[in-house]
């Protein structure tokens, strides 16, 4: 903006700060190698572009899978469970399914990924990854008979880790590789993961309470509630995680997606080894001692891990703009406003402050500019062929939002 939203707001120097971290710089290219257009003296001008959405939403076949497996899943439970215990385990699941999207929200916060993704992360997670992993539970079961003894206790510390968070992580390993242009980063895989996660967690809630609920009633059921719902409803989001954040560092780089399977392996490989240490550590030893000294260790360590890297973001977002604002498109100050969560509290706050209340205005110039960021990042990687076009988009828009801050 060509006004200061916030006098009271730290003045911006007025070049971005350099930072050297290997999740942020590009792999095939650098800064100087692809320059911003040069701004248009008259922002009515500026040609309006839309990008393709292919490679933004959810691919149709994997949505045609999904409504497959749901059909199947819900005759197994309504057959397996009933239907009084299945709705009661649902509704119960719904609890920790709720916090966990509100958490989820304010990490993506920053830079929203496409709606349609982040519902397909869910289902996928709920309905695709369950079936999958009830589907090889059952060839198992079927092959070697019930797991009893020691064979039970493999199944919960190594068979059970590796089939679901395979079942999880193929998910996350699709959605960066069908939907590429909506995968920018470590954050950004971290989020899929986190929702596919929480599906996952989910559905397998619903067996677990109605199950409960069967076997021993209220009592029994508020007890496994307080134990997965209250206690852990994170669990499968952390693990799920880690997977995505080694894809998002592959996204960061540039990689293909052939090029991406190692990555992803080897954040699969974190994913298992987390459940497993998690299931061994609630199956031996006094359970609250080692939630305390080890589980509730772990989850902070990760919330630390994921605010180091929203601060990595917004580092990163601060050089992107920061090469349109030695173009002309943007000023110092709308950039140093722009990457920083003070700055865009301080510029709201002023929004509010305008004829007829223009936060919406501010709202969007925001979400458009850190568009712009991230689309910038991709074309200087070289992954995204339909950078250019976005960026002429996204710069019109931006132009336009100024523009409509400002009249009368």
């Amino acid at each position: 903006m060509t006004h200061d939203p916030g006098a009271a707001r730290p003045r911006p120097s007025l070049t971005p700060p350099e930072f050297a971290s290997a999740l942020a710089q590009p792999r095939n290219a650098t800064p100087a190698t692809i320059a911003p257009p040069a701004t248009s003296p008259a922002p009515v001008q500026i040609p309006t572009a839309v990008a393709p959405r292919r490679g933004r939403t959810a691919s149709v076949w994997m949505v045609g899978i999904l409504v497959l497996v749901l059909i199947a899943l819900v005759g197994y439970f309504l057959n397996a469970l009933g239907p009084g215990a299945s709705l009661i385990g649902m509704l119960l699941a719904l609890v920790p399914l709720v916090g966990v999207l509100f958490a989820v929200r304010i990490v993506d916060r920053w830079e929203p990924e496409p709606r349609s993704l982040l519902i397909l992360a869910v289902a996928w997670g709920a309905i695709a990854a369950v079936g999958i992993a009830l589907g090889i539970d059952l060839l198992l079961s079927m092959a070697f008979g019930p797991a009893t003894g020691a064979r039970e206790v493999l199944q919960t510390v190594v068979r059970a880790p590796v089939v679901e968070e395979f079942a999880k992580g193929l998910g996350v390993f699709l959605i960066f590789a069908t939907a590429r242009r909506a995968f920018d980063g470590p954050v950004d895989g971290i989020v899929y993961g986190a929702l596919i996660g929480a599906g996952f967690a989910f559905t397998e809630n619903i067996q677990y309470f109605a199950v409960s609920f069967i076997e021993g009633g209220a009592a029994e059921t508020s007890v496994t509630f307080f134990l997965r719902g209250i206690l852990s409803p994170f669990a499968h989001v952390m693990f799920t995680s880690v997977t995505g954040f080694a894809l998002g560092l592959a996204a960061r780089r540039g990689l293909s997606t052939g090029q991406a399977v190692g990555p992803w392996l080897v954040g699969l490989a974190g994913a298992i080894a987390l459940h497993a240490f998690w299931n061994g550590s609630a199956m031996f030893g006094d359970f609250f001692v080692l939630y305390l000294t080890l589980q509730v260790p772990l989850f902070i360590g990760f919330l630390l891990g994921i605010i180091a890297l929203r601060r990595e973001e917004s580092r990163l977002t601060r050089r992107r703009l920061g090469d349109y604002a030695a173009a002309g498109w943007f000023t110092p100050q709308e950039v140093d406003m722009l990457a920083t969560s003070a700055g865009r509290k301080a510029a709201l706050a002023w929004a509010r402050t305008l004829r007829g209340d223009r936060t919406a205005l501010m709202r969007t110039f925001i979400a458009d500019a850190t568009a712009l960021a991230a689309t910038r990042q991709r074309a200087i990687t070289g992954r995204d062929p339909h950078a250019t076009t976005e960026e002429r988009d996204l710069l019109a828009k931006t132009a336009a939002t100024r523009a409509a801050m400002f009249a009368p």
